[in-house]
């Protein structure tokens, strides 16, 4: 019988150190400048997600200017449409992942080009024949077409084109890609012309991906949970559980139990838990609500004692911190939320509703406007990158 590896036991601060230095938010500029580093980003994270939502600039550019201060938005296009360092696909939603890792899609690809998507069951042969027939003459958006007759919505998000849904369809079985986007306007390509392929690579073994699913939330996360290395994705957990196993009994993870935590098991590797004494740093991040850091809901309460909401959705006279709450991280707490909005006409970022949280508000006199100035001097830059370009 393999020998027992005991558990080390963590406050609630320590493994919240070692998430930030593993999401790089500890470093000025941890991936440098320019499109290259929109790529290493990319990489290091794992995934960016996309959201249409843009009350403020849309997330995936927030979450990208997070860690590249410098971060332009052509950036982000030069790496998809010229470098193609970068490419759309769903992970927990939709999102940017490194080129590199295109080979663990195939198979969820290969499925919908089976199964179909449950989404887009209402694709008709024609609709499909249509859209392909169109784009082996060139890349297109659902802009170039302008013939379609509008059918009825099937579920909120839903298109009532049905050149858009065999667009979508064409795009999760793989057949397609989106080569470039303006604002959420996307530009849908063969994904063997785009690529410049005369074939695809590889697609990735079961057990590939699995290992795939633990390390990107290893390198990411730095102390993971089944949960949070299968964020929305039960089918993989059984998988995932058996590598953590193997892992652990041959010493290559370290059971981690956290402070609050109850029975929720996480582990890490061992040299990830060399640095828990040191003290992490001082930065001000004002963080999208679609941030690696604060995705995981549970997971973000857990580690910061910060439980965000995402109202959105919420009736105005429910809302706690208002439509659209950014988490104010300064140094290693989370103290504050605010409600932004740009006022793309007047040029102006507007401060809708301000709530302290946590030690933000627990400061009291001299401490919560030295606080108070720090957060305003970041929110200048911020401004300035939504105004930009």
């Amino acid at each position: 019988m393999a020998r027992a590896i005991p558990s080390v036991h963590l406050t609630q601060v320590q493994p919240r150190r070692i998430w930030l230095r593993a999401q790089r938010l500890d470093e000025e500029t941890p991936f440098g400048a320019g499109p290259e580093a929109v790529a290493a980003a990319v990489a290091h994270l794992g995934y960016v997600q996309i959201d249409t939502i843009n009350v403020i600039e849309r997330c995936h550019h927030h979450i990208l200017f997070t860690r590249i201060p410098a971060y332009r938005r052509a950036d982000l296009r030069q790496a998809q449409s010229v470098d193609k360092s970068v490419f759309e696909y769903w992970t927990h939603a939709l999102a940017y992942v490194p080129m590199h890792d295109f080979r663990f899609f195939l198979p969820a690809m290969r499925r919908h080009r089976r199964d179909g998507h449950r989404w887009l069951n209402s694709v008709k042969p024609e609709d499909m024949r249509k859209v392909m027939r169109l784009i082996r003459q060139g890349a297109l958006t659902i802009r170039d077409i302008e013939d379609d007759v509008l059918t009825e919505k099937e579920h909120l998000w839903a298109s009532r084109k049905p050149s858009k849904r065999a667009l979508q369809l064409g795009f999760y079985q793989g057949t397609l890609t989106i080569s470039g986007r303006e604002g959420m306007l996307k530009t849908y390509d063969l994904t063997s012309r785009h690529f410049g392929w005369d074939k695809p690579p590889k697609p990735a073994t079961q057990a590939e991906i699995t290992a795939y699913l633990l390390d990107r939330a290893l390198r990411a996360q730095g102390v993971v949970s089944l949960d949070s290395a299968c964020h929305l994705d039960a089918p993989a957990k059984p998988g995932v559980r058996r590598l953590i196993e193997a892992r652990q009994r041959r010493g290559e993870l370290v059971p981690v139990d956290i402070e609050g935590a109850g029975k929720l098991q996480h582990w890490a590797r061992p040299e990830m838990l060399d640095r828990i004494g040191e003290l992490g740093s001082d930065r001000v991040h004002i963080l999208s609500p679609f941030d690696p850091l604060i995705i995981q809901r549970k997971r973000t309460e857990l580690f910061f004692d910060y439980a965000h909401r995402f109202e959105a959705y919420v009736p105005k006279e429910k809302r706690q911190f208002g439509y659209f709450a950014l988490p104010v991280l300064v140094g290693e707490d989370i103290v504050a939320a605010l409600d932004l909005k740009t006022d793309r006409q007047k040029r102006k970022l507007l401060m809708q509703k301000w709530s302290w949280v946590g030690s933000g508000k627990a400061a009291r006199g001299e401490a919560r406007k030295a606080l108070k100035r720090r957060i305003e001097e970041e929110l200048h830059r911020f401004e300035r990158f939504q105004l930009r370009d």
